[in-house]
């Protein structure tokens, strides 16, 4: 993997993770995939910095423990009132090492004058020194995590020693129309290897399927046209419109 000049390393762990299946959510039961997606990767990078100018790129993970379930059962609220019984399958006792990247986003030209990478760089250093900026989870809010400071590649890993290991089609991520400028909800799939205890993500856009979900009107500063001034807002305002 290239290394980029504004990629940030770290470690983050927990006792339980939950990156649910989505093909496996029947009758109000959840079972987690073997590994993360990009997409939940992605969301816990944004828990320890985050602002609508950049947009978070995972390079690559290495899981550093063995990969273990644990079932237990719960009693989730019905929609209806009251509680319901079913049994959730985590991740048990979890370690990844990862490595990220950050591109501003072109769609929200309106905060091109926070396109700053040496500043964004360095705070996010100094979120990962203090744990993050927002509570970190592992793929559920039951899940809580600790982010740690890391070099990436150090220490002995469970999976050191095993030349490949391969997940099937999984959820890549989720393609949201302020990130693509699209009037329209995505979402991506792919088939990840595991070498050597390291898993490289691809971008994006090169994942081999997207499937649409439905439409979703983006606002109109997303897709960079012009906003109305204060001045027009208050007027409306003011006018009962």
């Amino acid at each position: 993997m290239t290394k980029v000049r504004n990629q940030i390393e770290f470690e983050v762990h927990g006792s339980y993770a939950l990156f649910t299946d989505p093909l496996m959510k029947i009758g109000g039961e959840k079972m987690t995939t073997q590994i993360p997606s990009y997409q939940a990767l992605k969301g816990i990078v944004e828990s320890i910095y985050w602002k609508p100018s950049i947009i978070w790129y995972i390079d690559e993970i290495r899981v550093m423990n063995s990969i273990r379930m644990e079932s237990k059962g719960v009693r989730p609220i019905k929609m209806s009132g009251g509680n319901d019984l079913a049994f959730y399958s985590y991740l048990r006792d979890v370690k990844y090492q990862v490595r990220v990247h950050f591109d501003f986003n072109y769609n929200r030209l309106d905060l091109q004058d926070d396109f700053n990478e040496y500043k964004h760089h360095n705070i996010a250093k100094r979120c990962v020194n203090a744990g993050g900026r927002r509570d970190v989870f592992l793929g559920a809010r039951e899940c809580q995590a600790y982010v740690e400071p890391c070099v990436f590649g150090s220490g002995e890993g469970h999976y050191d020693n095993l030349d490949e290991m391969h997940f099937g089609t999984m959820v890549h991520g989720i393609n949201y129309p302020d990130e693509t400028g699209k009037e329209i909800l995505e979402t991506r799939l792919w088939q990840p290897t595991m070498k050597r205890g390291y898993i490289e993500f691809i971008k994006p856009e090169d994942c081999p399927l997207v499937r649409p979900l439905h439409e979703m009107k983006a606002k109109s500063f997303i897709l960079g046209e012009s906003m109305k001034s204060v001045d027009e807002t208050n007027a409306e305002i003011e006018g009962g419109v």
